[in-house]
């Protein structure tokens, strides 16, 4: 199901996959307007129980929500929505930061975007061998069938698995 919603100043298109996101940034400025440098950035912060992860400005931000993924620009509507397990992609110019982000809020003003995440892991930070551990185990578990199995539990922890794989192949 794909749905077009227009947010803000910016046209989102989504669906629970993917996002279609246009793909040079200097037709992203001419559409939206904005040929001068910075005018189009915002701030973001991804804020865990243990640290601030990540502060700084972006022009782009998608992340993953109950209701799908979703791309944020400056002046996007304001929106506190859950956050779900899943890639973060922080756009700045040429530059993209990458990180893995497992559960919380995210909150999402004109000027400032914060995640309030449980967990939040940049690639280097990733211990890959645990990480396919841990996959292996979701997966066995999932294949035994036991009638004591929590599978929600299990499908979850798979999904995180394969979350940190992904993001660790961002080295």
């Amino acid at each position: 199901e794909i749905s077009a919603c227009l947010v803000g100043s910016e046209m989102c298109i989504r669906d629970r996959k993917s996002l279609i996101r246009k793909q040079s940034k200097n037709l992203q400025r001419q559409e939206r307007g904005i040929m001068a440098e910075g005018k189009d950035l915002f701030q973001v912060e991804i804020i865990t129980p243990d640290r601030i992860f990540f502060a700084g400005e972006a022009d782009m931000l998608e992340f993953n929500t109950a209701d799908g993924e979703i791309g944020v620009y400056k002046n996007h509507i304001p929106l506190t929505t859950v956050l779900e397990p899943g890639v973060v992609i922080i756009h700045n110019g040429d530059e993209q930061k990458v990180a893995a982000v497992h559960a919380g809020f995210a909150e999402i003003l004109g000027e400032k975007v914060t995640l309030l995440a449980e967990l939040a892991e940049w690639p280097d930070e990733i211990d890959i061998n645990r990480a396919e551990a841990a996959k292996e185990r979701a997966e066995e578990r999932i294949a035994a069938k036991s009638q004591n199995l929590d599978l929600k539990r299990a499908e979850y922890a798979l999904h995180k698995a394969l979350i940190r794989i992904n993001v660790a192949g961002h080295k």
